[in-house]
């Protein structure tokens, strides 16, 4: 793996804007202590696979290259293994490990929801190796997502959390999401530029092969040009 210093801007800046999302979560926390579980070291939820960005997966890279050398070999080991499962479905799966080719009906057949395989990137204890670079996603779990305007950009939340009661209506919870989004989607539309040469809306791959992606020498599959929206 290459994490190539070009593209460190872009992780700096994405790092900020996730330093955003982590204060929101710790005033929240601080809000509800008795209502929120969530903490660093609980890992009820990081279970099975799921979907990430490309700019998601860039950050990951970074964090997995401060690992040791044999916690890297370890979380390579079991992320061959979720590639394996991975092409029981799509034997063809393969670099630049994206997503985006495959039907939408496909993925929870690929990503069950009912897996409860732990992440690659948790420690034996259940801590994530690489929490300063998790993904937004990762940051976000747990509580809904309320924005200051009023709506609700995920009215989803952990179910150890705000047990018999609805948090979907609680002020104290919002934030400005919908800014957030959109800054985080041009950070992702200015990777993709880099990386090929005009913007891209939507590259994903999952939280094992987003370790494998060649960010250093970045190309896409022919009929992934004509099928995602630029």
């Amino acid at each position: 793996m290459d994490y190539p210093d070009r593209l460190h801007d872009l992780t700096a800046h994405y790092q900020k804007l996730l330093e955003e999302v982590d204060d929101w979560f710790q005033r929240s926390l601080e809000q509800f202590p008795d209502r929120i579980v969530c903490k660093k070291g609980c890992s009820h939820c990081c279970r099975g696979l799921f979907d990430i960005t490309l700019l998601d997966a860039l950050l990951l890279q970074k964090g997995f290259e401060n690992l040791p050398q044999q916690e890297q070999e370890r979380v390579i080991h079991r992320t061959e293994c979720a590639v394996a499962s991975v092409r029981q479905i799509w034997p063809d799966f393969a670099p630049p490990w994206l997503l985006n080719g495959y039907p939408e009906e496909q993925h929870s057949v690929a990503m069950p929801e009912e897996d409860e395989t732990p992440c690659v990137l948790l420690d034996d204890d259940g801590c994530c190796l690489v929490y300063a670079h998790r993904p937004m996603t990762c940051r976000l779990n747990g509580i809904p997502q309320l924005d200051l305007s009023g709506e609700i950009m995920s009215d989803e939340w952990c179910s150890l959390n705000f047990k018999g009661m609805d948090p979907r209506g609680l002020f104290e919870l919002r934030f400005h999401f919908s800014e957030i989004f959109i800054q985080e989607q041009l950070l992702f539309r200015e990777l993709t530029r880099r990386l090929l040469g005009r913007p891209f809306n939507e590259l994903d791959t999952l939280v094992p092969t987003a370790l494998l992606v060649n960010f250093a020498d970045f190309t896409l599959p022919e009929q992934l040009w004509k099928t995602s929206s630029s």
